[in-house]
């Protein structure tokens, strides 16, 4: 069993599931990927500005892809975080899941305060019967942490590219679809909106995307662009909002759950003077994201 929050599910993510994974097959025993949901920090941090890399929708695919056998979600409230590190071992681990091996990162925390970590782990496991496994940090080329706080960080600043090496996957959002004021289709470029909930928020600008309706294995995927801002041209003062235009698609999407996949950073949002130089822009950022799109795939 690998535990953790997995929040992205990064390649230290990835590493310590495969980890578990490799010990699994070695010793014939299914492979079960423990999370919790929501992220604790949604309790402990609750004023904090949206964080999450990804929902549960898409950690379950994601953890899915490394062909796990069984996905445990514990549902993270206050009174599951009064449990004590010893009783978490005891009650969870051991009588309710009777895991036989566990593993989780080198900076794992369970329990009351926070007060267990991996020592924890390893010494009540010889105690009551399951072997254990910190797996150490992961690092890039340069030596370089994989971290969810690093990726989060490049999102922010626009570095979807680094964003991406360090996940593994491109960084993607989802949620349905909502009327807007439909300026987009007036302008010649319709576009599925979208509000960010939970998720992360990136930064500011134009985007080379790729998006699909949400069918599992099935989504077909389409190249497009995308403007995530608060469209200074129309002066609107409403949260901010992902508006993705899809190249050749004309059908309808409203209420539909829609995948989007941030591919590249193309530029930050501006205010236009009058419609025909914004739909100047929007025609220049479309050859660039078709430029991006064919490099990409």
């Amino acid at each position: 069993m690998a535990i953790g929050n997995f929040d992205g599910l990064h390649k230290g993510h990835q590493t310590v599931i495969n980890e578990a994974g490799a010990i699994a097959r070695a010793r014939a025993k299914k492979l079960a990927v423990m999370t919790f949901e929501p992220h604790p920090d949604n309790l402990f941090k609750s004023a904090t500005d949206p964080f999450r890399l990804t929902s549960i929708r898409i950690k379950t695919r994601l953890i899915e892809a490394l062909n796990v056998d069984d996905l445990l979600i514990q549902h993270f409230d206050f009174e599951f975080a009064k449990l004590s590190a010893n009783d978490f071992i005891e009650e969870i681990l051991v009588k309710n899941l009777a895991a036989s091996h566990v593993v989780a990162g080198y900076d794992f925390c369970f329990g009351q305060m926070r007060k267990g970590n991996c020592d924890t782990l390893l010494k009540l496991g010889r105690e009551k019967g399951f072997a254990f496994t910190a797996v150490p940090k992961v690092v890039d080329e340069n030596g370089a942490v994989y971290s969810s706080t690093c990726i989060r960080q490049a999102l922010k600043t626009g570095n979807v590219l680094n964003a991406t090496e360090m996940l593994g996957h491109a960084f993607e959002l989802e949620g349905r679809v909502e009327h807007g004021d439909a300026r987009g289709r007036q302008l010649g470029f319709p576009t599925a909106n979208l509000h960010l909930g939970d998720f992360l928020r990136p930064a500011i600008g134009v985007y080379a995307i790729r998006a699909g309706v949400d069918l599992g294995p099935q989504t077909k995927w389409l190249e497009g662009v995308a403007n995530f801002g608060r469209r200074p041209t129309f002066h609107a003062k409403d949260d901010v909002v992902l508006e993705a235009h899809l190249f050749d698609f004309d059908g309808d999407l409203y209420g539909k759950h829609l995948r989007v996949e941030l591919i590249d950073y193309i530029r930050t949002e501006q205010k236009f003077d009058g419609l025909e130089a914004l739909k100047s822009q929007i025609s220049k950022d479309c050859k660039k994201a078709r430029e991006i799109l064919s490099k990409a795939r």
